[in-house]
């Protein structure tokens, strides 16, 4: 497994900012607000997003006051990747922890091949938003709600992942509601 760099994540939205024609750079909205506009409409539209987490995850990547629209859904798409490659190492480290409830090592597996097909879902969905393919996240999202309702089919079982799986749901909901403010704009503008 790689880790992602805040570099490669600047370095990624740098180039995407680079591919888009100047002619479509007037037409999109690119200011040192962005994130705070986008994460007010995104919090006041979802029922479980957290406009601190939005802010907060978006302003910590540099290059993210300076990109647009589409910039910013390939960072938290990118931070979304960063979080569940750290997360798949939290998982492995704990089914190796023997005194854990053998319930919980059983749901810690099934979390595993969750979390690998979240990494494969995410790194595909960065390669497919480039291409206008606004989909995905939803996936990613059902994974992390399914890891943590598995610790919660036996009675008194506390999800070690909550905050891991709290944390991607919400950085999904972020690409989801950035990707619904993309393909709006998209069919207004035809």
């Amino acid at each position: 497994m790689h880790r992602i760099s805040s570099f490669s994540i600047s370095l990624c939205c740098f180039l995407f900012f680079l591919t888009i024609p100047h002619e479509k750079l007037s037409a999109v909205a690119i200011s040192v607000d962005i994130i705070t506009q986008t994460c007010e409409k995104c919090a006041s539209e979802s029922d479980v997003l957290s406009y601190n987490v939005c802010a907060a995850s978006l302003q910590a990547v540099p290059v993210s006051h300076v990109t647009n629209l589409q910039g910013l859904a390939v960072i938290a798409m990118e931070l979304a990747l960063h979080n569940a490659t750290n997360t798949l190492s939290t998982i492995k480290e704990l089914s190796n922890n023997k005194s854990l409830d053998p319930f919980a090592l059983v749901c810690l597996k099934d979390c595993l091949q969750l979390y690998s097909d979240a990494i494969t879902t995410l790194a595909d969905a960065v390669g497919a938003f480039l291409s206008e393919d606004y989909g995905t996240a939803s996936t990613v999202m059902e994974a992390t709600t399914t890891c943590e309702g598995g610790f919660k089919e036996k009675e008194g079982e506390v999800s070690p992942l909550t905050n891991e799986n709290y944390n991607l749901f919400q950085l999904c909901d972020i690409v989801l509601c950035i990707s619904h403010l993309l393909n709006y704009s998209k069919s207004t503008a035809t």
